[in-house]
């Protein structure tokens, strides 16, 4: 596989920015599975590649990896700041197809994140569900309400930044699911020592109440690398057998 750092431009944002690409070596990329996978709050676009071993799973199913830089943005677009949200599900998809030869194929194009990541890559698959064949969510932020409404004080600040006093119905993972007539599969995991696993439980029920399709996995674990590790190995082995 190759392993890049990609420094570019993003046109949305007017600024700099980063992503690690991993990608097949001796193919063509044009009919290639890319998997765009999302960081979380306190990571950069090295994380996932430096503390799991994702490039080898990806190796092992032929697949490609794009890992984006978003900051502490939670993949929004903010009231006090960028639209990380266009950069992310509408831009980067472009910008990757005229670098790497990408399809534009939604049967090739999957989004998974961690965290605040896990609430990003739902946040993709809920807002435009015909991009994408597939969405993963390990330890998924998704009940983003409770989250802002149970922070400290600081955290009340930086959230207020990026989504207003009020979360807007387009941030609310429940109100843009109970918009949707059609979803990709939804593969989530959570470790049962996360407090975060009430998340994935509630969005689950939700998924189910309306007929999707939604695999939720958990077992021992923490919010932690070594959870993110297996969950992303067991993403790939549900979407890629």
């Amino acid at each position: 596989m190759a392993h890049l750092r990609v420094d570019f431009r993003s046109e949305v944002m007017d600024m700099n920015t980063s992503m690690t690409v991993v990608l097949p070596e001796q193919k063509k990329l044009d009919n290639t599975k890319v998997v765009y996978l999302l960081h979380g709050l306190a990571d950069n676009c090295s994380g996932w590649s430096r503390y799991t071993s994702v490039e080898r799973y990806a190796r092992e199913k032929d697949v490609a990896l794009v890992i984006p830089e978003v900051q502490r943005s939670f993949y929004a677009d903010m009231i006090y700041g960028l639209d990380y949200f266009k950069f992310i599900n509408d831009e980067l998809h472009t910008i990757c197809q005229n670098f790497f030869g990408f399809s534009e194929k939604r049967e090739n194009r999957y989004v998974m994140g961690l965290s605040m990541g896990g609430y990003g890559a739902l946040k993709c698959a809920l807002t435009s569900p015909e991009k994408y064949q597939g969405c993963a969510a390990f330890s998924a932020v998704a009940d983003i309400e409770t989250t802002v409404f149970n922070s400290s004080d600081g955290r009340k600040k930086e959230y207020n930044a990026i989504f207003g006093s009020i979360i807007p119905d387009e941030s609310n993972l429940f109100k843009l699911l109970d918009k949707v007539a059609d979803l990709p599969s939804i593969f989530l995991s959570c470790g049962e020592e996360d407090p975060r696993i009430i998340h994935s439980e509630k969005m689950e029920k939700a998924l189910k109440e309306k007929g999707f399709k939604v695999k939720f996995e958990h077992w021992s674990g923490e919010h932690n690398w070594i959870f993110w590790d297996q969950g992303v190995k067991r993403a790939f082995d549900y979407f890629f057998n």
